[in-house]
């Protein structure tokens, strides 16, 4: 099972920082979120590609977390010789980490 398959994205980018949201699409969901989705698997998926902090914020009232990673972009979006660095990548990227199988919706409870 993938992050996809009980979550989206919305991403944004400013200079070199990279803003990546996940959204459950059940709110049930959103533990699976906390649980799955850390600083830590964050940073070891984009372990070379993030050189900066990454700084997670949950949002519980809407179901969401929100990583804000510095040194992401390569310098910047319009400045990097990376093809396609944008936080769009980077979301697509995070909804295909692996999540346990077993995991569906309302299962966490």
């Amino acid at each position: 099972m993938k992050l996809r398959d009980i979550a989206h994205s919305r991403t944004g980018d400013k200079g070199n920082t990279s803003n990546v949201s996940l959204i459950a699409y059940d709110p049930n969901d959103y533990d699976v979120l906390c649980t799955y989705a850390t600083i830590d698997r964050v940073k070891q998926l984009f372990d070379g590609i993030v050189n900066g902090e990454v700084t997670r914020y949950e949002l519980p009232g809407i179901g969401a977390l929100n990583f804000v990673m510095t040194e992401a972009l390569g310098g910047g979006v319009t400045r990097s010789l990376a093809i396609d660095a944008h936080g769009k990548s980077l979301s697509s990227a995070l909804l295909n980490m692996d999540l346990p199988d077993d995991l569906r919706s309302g299962s966490n409870e």
